[in-house]
This record gives structure tokens, C-alpha cells and sequence, in this order.
């Protein structure tokens, strides 16, 4: 079997999805650290195998596979359980829509690449960056707060694709002191999830370099 390789950034809440979703279905990986800090990710033999210069990039049986959901989605069809999306294709539909608010609204807009720009070529205050921030992910989360069930996960018992989104989005909500009071609901489930062993392996503290 081939060694299945995690090119990660410790703080990238992509790769955080990427790394809980390994952790829940028991799949063993290596990680290789990719700091964006560092600008690795846009390093010349990095780009070749993932031409967005993006991280996370996950290389598994010959494929560099490369954007959080799409690696998801492979991994689901390669270790089918548990299940991130459900069969049923309403569910499925129900449970793409909640994670997509975090991966395709919040997340592209609050990310470092874009957060720099506002800094560096708009010559914004960073407390104007942090205003940003806080305001795409109040908008997004005032969605997913009324999508999200009275109790249990959004996977019910079993945490799907909306909660593997919603803990590294909270993570990056806690950053930028978000005020959590108008999403009880939301805080309840990342309270429940962040308790889990796969999700705690995978948090940022867990791999962040020495």
C-alpha cells in the first residue's frame, strides 16, 4: 500500500477539515508541515504537483489531490465510513448546502491570502481586517445557526461534512473574538465535536510546530 502524505499548514482550517476527516475514518498518513508563512506552498516543486499553490494537498494511491471538500469527497468513496454525506440525496443536498456556507462563503473571503491583501495592498488597519473577518463570519454562521438541529450533530450521531466544516471555522471565529451568544446551537455542537479524539488529534495545538 502506498504511504498517503498530508502537505498541511498547522493553522489552515482546510487542512484542519483534511486532518479530522483521516482521523474519523482511522486513516494512518504522514503529514509534511507547508507554512504559509513561509510562502511553501508557492515554492517551485510544490506548485508543479499543485498549481493553485494552495494548501492542504494530499498525495494517495499516485494523485495529488488538492482542495478540502474534493479530498474529502475521495476519501469518502475510498473508506466509506464513516459517511461524510449521507446516500440519501435530499440529506446529501441538505448536509453540501450547511458546509458549503463555511467552505465556499466564509472561508475564501477571511482567509490569509485575502486578509494580507486587505493589509498590505488596501492599507487597511488590522483592526479594520479583523472587522472583516468578524462580519462574514457572523453573516455565514446567522445561516448555519438556523439550519442546525435542537440537539445532536448536524450527522445526527455521527459527525458528517457541516461538522467537520463547523470546527475549524469556530476555531477561526475565537481568533478574531467573535461573539458566540446569538449561536447557542452552533456552540453546543462544536463543544460536543471538539471532545471527540479525532477532533482533538487534529486540532491546530495538536500539530503546530515546536
Amino acid at each position: 500500500m502506498n504511504a498517503i502524505t498530508l502537505f498541511d499548514y498547522w493553522r489552515s482550517s482546510a487542512s484542519y477539515r483534511v486532518r479530522i476527516v483521516l482521523n474519523l475514518k482511522n486513516v494512518p498518513y504522514t503529514r509534511v508541515p507547508t507554512s504559509l508563512l513561509e510562502n511553501e506552498q508557492k515554492a517551485p516543486a510544490y506548485v508543479a504537483r499543485n498549481p493553485q499553490g494552495f494548501v492542504p494537498m494530499l498525495s494517495i494511491d499516485g494523485h495529488d489531490l488538492t482542495q478540502s471538500l474534493a479530498i474529502i469527497d475521495y476519501l469518502d468513496a475510498k473508506y466509506p465510513e464513516p459517511a461524510m454525506v449521507s446516500s440519501n440525496p435530499a440529506d446529501r443536498a441538505k448536509t453540501l448546502a450547511q458546509a458549503l456556507i463555511i467552505a465556499a462563503d466564509i472561508h475564501p473571503i477571511d482567509n490569509l491570502r485575502v486578509l494580507r491583501y486587505l493589509k498590505d495592498e488596501m492599507g487597511q488597519s488590522q483592526e479594520a481586517v479583523d472587522n472583516w473577518y468578524r462580519h462574514w463570519i457572523i453573516e455565514g454562521f446567522t445561516a448555519l445557526e438556523n439550519m442546525a438541529p435542537d440537539d445532536g450533530l448536524f450527522g445526527g450521531d455521527v459527525p458528517n461534512l457541516a461538522d467537520v466544516c463547523l470546527v475549524p471555522q469556530m476555531a477561526n471565529a475565537r481568533r478574531v473574538d467573535t461573539p458566540f451568544d446569538r449561536f447557542p446551537k452552533l456552540s453546543r455542537i462544536d463543544a460536543a465535536l471538539t471532545a471527540l479524539p479525532a477532533f482533538i488529534a487534529a486540532h491546530p495545538d495538536q500539530v503546530k510546530p515546536d
